[in-house]
């Protein structure tokens, strides 16, 4: 589960390392993220002369969570982190061109079909 003021690590080679996430995107009331949600976080520590800058505001769909989360099949699926890729605003697309560790195939059944042919392995 991820809430707001909530370290994620970006795991895109947008130029972003570390963010905070400070809203869960989808009802005024949703108090947590999970796999597949939209956030919107501020990054928190970015590489030098790359396209996203600290202190930057963006959109981010979650793609990991330590958090336990149980599949249609009855099964469950955690991860050792919590993870996000940056999307843009009005699109399901990521930013970068390329994404790194495991993305769940859940993503590819909420729409984001970019982020999972850029994701060198779907669990």
């Amino acid at each position: 589960m991820i809430q707001p003021q909530t370290i994620v690590k970006i795991t895109d080679n947008s130029g972003a390392k570390t963010g905070r996430v400070f809203k869960v995107l989808g009802s005024s009331k949703k108090r947590y993220a999970r796999i597949g949600d939209l956030v919107v976080l501020s990054v928190q520590t970015a590489e030098p002369r790359k396209q996203v800058k600290k202190k930057d505001v963006l959109r981010a769909v979650v793609v990991r969570t330590k958090q336990k989360q149980r599949r249609k099949d009855g099964s469950y699926i955690s991860f050792d982190d919590n993870a996000v890729v940056i999307v843009e605003k009005g699109k399901k697309e990521p930013i970068a061109g390329r994404i790194f560790g495991p993305i769940p195939r859940e993503i590819a059944d909420l729409g984001y079909q970019k982020v999972i042919s850029l994701a060198p392995e779907v669990i």
